[in-house]
């Protein structure tokens, strides 16, 4: 489990997204990007936090900001999931668990009285220089896309 914290350079990832294009933090490089972890495509808290990012998008666009989605959800999955909800971003399929694993929000959930280990909905803000600028562990869905938009005011 990767240890994680402001300031240390933010892992790299080779992911592809829902329309096949491949993304990696490189290509961000220069420019403001939030990479957000989400549980699962389709999800009530999921969609609304996509949603959210959504309607909030021409000011997330105004700050330079780029926003990526990361689940274990396939290609296919991600693609349904942004056509059904018009949502301006990419989704990253991180089948392997790779990006998950080195962000470290691969954590054991509880669900129905059965234990098992799932995606804890966790986010990055990560400065042009390609450094973590702030960690949101508990993030609210519905609250999430105004929380980062006042936070990147305040980084500048």
């Amino acid at each position: 489990m990767a240890q994680l914290a402001v300031g240390l350079l933010a892992p790299d990832f080779t992911l592809l997204d829902q329309v096949g294009k491949t993304h990696n933090l490189l290509d961000y490089r220069g420019k403001w990007l939030l990479l957000y972890f989400y549980p699962r495509d389709n999800t009530p808290g999921c969609t609304l936090e996509a949603c959210g990012l959504r309607d909030y998008w021409q000011e997330l666009q105004k700050l330079g900001v780029a926003v990526l989605g990361v689940s274990a959800d396939s290609i296919s999955s991600h693609d349904k999931f942004a056509k059904q909800h018009h949502l301006p971003f990419a989704l990253l399929a991180d089948i392997d668990k790779l990006a998950i694993q080195a962000y470290g929000v691969l954590a054991q959930k509880n669900m129905f009285g059965k234990s098992f280990f799932g995606i804890k909905r966790s986010s990055f803000l990560i400065d042009p220089a390609g450094k973590i600028a702030k960690i949101y562990t508990q993030v609210k869905p519905a609250e999430h896309a105004v929380q980062v938009i006042r936070d990147l005011e305040q980084l500048g």
